[in-house]
């Protein structure tokens, strides 16, 4: 197929596409060139104080000692070879970071970069349109890729792995298959939930790394340059009071600093000491473990109206008047992962922990309770 050939394939693919409903480019997020990753003026609108907040390179981001040396070998070998490094998988809780590494990874290797959602790839023709707009090299980068669309992951393997997509154009015995180059680029992958991957999709990532929750020293320097670069007063006591309650995540960190500073500005000196910290984050409803309403209104129903159970998350979520979901997906992570409740095939457990936090004795071997109390969820 010559040059001409090649073009007229891939304007009938994009036809194909805008008429089963797909723009002449399908992007979550905007466009990003290195040279364009200039700090945002200061605003107070929160999603864009978060941006500012975004480690640009990679020697400025904060913690992941371990993932950040082996993107820094990948990075560093491709651009010795001159060519795209492999696709990137990175998995982890939210908040640690997963979408600064990917504009990092943009801007270490100067290439712009595509931002997308896997919601967003509801249809093969939704990827077509994309990918076959991307420049050689570029970055494109799917959050939460395990929700990608059947259809648009299947042709996602050979873009990857061949940089060429098959389009086909017609319906029935008339209908034609047209192959399309695609330029060389780098997919990274952002995921919360790696389980839910198939295996074809997570065979085909070059580079995997899960990222850790942070320690509360890593999260101190995390405060610290945030704080810089917010302009907010901030001692070493004070920044060590917000870490130790930001429950490992960067992203709770850099929003519990806003609310401490507004509180140190409104009510105090403007100084965010330990102080200020521990009474801005009781107006807030964080206690000193990083607990807010919810988690503390799991661990009081768990506790003083089950006897701290077993008993099932579908009785646990209405005795606190929230949806299943969303006592599943917000509050049971962290508190397992701080060792107040557990996960037993008869239901959720109040480890002596969890009593204890409450000001409460454990009554010796908890668990113990029948499991009529509810459904083991």
């Amino acid at each position: 197929m010559n040059e001409l050939e090649r073009q007229e394939a891939a304007e009938l693919a994009r036809r194909a596409a805008r008429a089963a409903g797909v723009g002449e480019e399908v992007r979550a997020g905007a466009e990003v060139r290195a040279e364009g990753l200039a700090r945002p003026e200061p605003v107070e609108d929160d999603r864009q104080v978060e941006a500012a907040l975004r480690p640009r390179r990679l020697d400025e981001f904060v913690g992941q000692e371990r993932v950040r040396e082996q993107l820094s070998l990948l990075l560093d070998s491709a651009q010795q070879r001159g060519r795209p490094p492999d696709h990137v998988l990175l998995s982890g809780a939210p908040g640690l970071g997963k979408t600064s590494l990917a504009m990092i990874i943009a801007a270490e290797l100067g290439a712009g970069i595509r931002i997308t959602s896997g919601p967003a790839m509801e249809r093969a023709g939704d990827l077509v349109a994309l990918v076959t707009s991307l420049v050689e090299g570029e970055v494109l980068f799917i959050d939460e890729i395990h929700r990608i669309a059947r259809p648009a992951e299947e042709l996602l393997y050979m873009a990857m792995e061949d940089f060429r997509i098959d389009v086909v154009v017609g319906k029935g015995p008339g209908s034609t298959a047209i192959p399309l180059d695609v330029p060389p680029f780098t997919l990274v992958g952002a995921t919360t939930r790696a389980g839910l991957l198939t295996g074809p999709l997570r065979g085909r990532f070059g580079f995997t790394a899960h990222m850790e929750p942070y320690s509360p020293a890593e999260l101190q320097r995390v405060l610290e340059r945030s704080a810089g670069l917010l302009g907010v007063q901030l001692t070493a006591q004070g920044a060590a009071e917000v870490a130790g309650r930001s429950r490992g995540t960067p992203r709770v960190a850099n929003r519990l600093l806003r609310r401490v500073r507004d509180y140190a500005e409104v009510r105090a000196d403007g100084v965010v000491t330990r102080d200020v910290a521990q009474a801005a984050l009781a107006v807030y409803d964080v206690d000193e473990r990083g607990l807010d309403r919810l988690d503390r209104a799991v661990l009081d129903a768990l506790v003083r109206r089950f006897g701290g159970g077993p008993v099932g998350l579908s009785t646990l979520a209405v005795a606190v008047s929230e949806e299943r979901e969303t006592v599943e997906e917000v509050a049971e992570p962290f508190l397992v992962r701080s060792g107040l409740i557990a996960r037993t095939p008869r239901g959720r457990v109040a480890t002596p922990a969890a009593w204890r936090h409450l000001g409460l004795t454990p009554p010796g071997p908890v668990g113990t309770l029948p499991l009529e109390l509810g459904d083991a969820g």
